[in-house]
């Protein structure tokens, strides 16, 4: 979506057609979705405003109302942090109908523990994320621990505790997979203000993807699965990746929230 400059506000005493008008105006194509969100979340008038005031300039809905809806949970997004998408729900999904009683789970490159925090509710005996952003892991703490989850600042598997290795079950990695080359591309929302670090997957978007499945033999569990999610253009080159790593690999796609995932399991021994 592009948004065009700030128009001028009406008065603080927003009514829904003014919030909308406004939105309109500034480019959002879901502007009466928006408005009911802003509605619905502001406290009081001046809140409404600052909130319409915030969005018109372009600033995504979820960092504005610090909130945005995941699998029918209301996850916590912080200014900055990398917004969960409707897409990576089809990951969480399938993740979780895979997930076993009891069993270890582990989040990578969590962002805000939005999967995490949708695994939750399978009830695992172990629940731990990790992203390399401060600021995404002091988010991720307020949507997983209150569910028992861990929550670890570091590099991939470096901050994780030692004793998960060869015991994890489920192991996800929603990584950054935009090219270099395609960052200036993205939607403003994105390249402007969600962290570089959480959208640049290297020359061919595949860096991060890489060296999670090049590191996730030594922590699966035998039979355990990794979930990545890619593009569709990325999907032969990633599940290559998968394979290369020594898991067998398949990908599965989601037409309608245009979603394309590799599944990579730990064959059995």
């Amino acid at each position: 979506m592009s948004l065009h400059p700030r128009p001028s506000l009406p008065s603080p005493l927003l009514s829904a057609a003014e919030v909308v008008a406004v939105l309109r105006a500034a480019g959002c194509v879901f502007a009466e979705d928006e408005a009911r969100i802003l509605l619905s979340t502001a406290r009081d008038a001046a809140e409404l405003a600052a909130f319409v005031e915030r969005r018109a300039a372009g600033r995504p809905l979820e960092h504005v109302v610090g909130w945005a809806e995941f699998c029918e949970l209301r996850i916590v997004v912080d200014d900055g942090v990398f917004v969960p998408r409707r897409r990576t729900e089809f990951l969480a999904r399938r993740a979780a109908a895979l997930t076993p009683p009891d069993a270890v789970v582990v989040d990578l490159c969590c962002g805000t523990g939005a999967v995490a925090a949708v695994l939750a509710g399978r009830r695992p005996a172990a629940l731990h994320a990790a992203d390399l952003d401060p600021a995404a892991v002091r988010c991720a703490r307020r949507n997983v621990e209150q569910h028992g989850g861990q929550v670890h600042e570091g590099d991939l598997y470096d901050p994780l505790p030692a004793s998960l290795r060869g015991r994890v079950d489920i192991l996800i990695a929603n990584g950054p997979y935009v090219p270099t080359d395609d960052v200036p591309l993205l939607p403003p929302e994105a390249r402007d203000h969600e962290r570089r670090m959480a959208l640049d997957g290297g020359a061919d978007g595949l860096d991060v993807l890489r060296r999670v499945a090049a590191g996730a033999p030594d922590w699966l569990a035998p039979g355990g699965h990794l979930f990545v999610e890619t593009s569709e253009r990325q999907a032969a080159d990633a599940e290559a990746a998968v394979r290369a790593a020594g898991l067998a690999a398949r990908v599965i796609e989601d037409d309608d929230l245009y979603a394309t995932v590799v599944i990579g399991t730990r064959t059995r021994r």
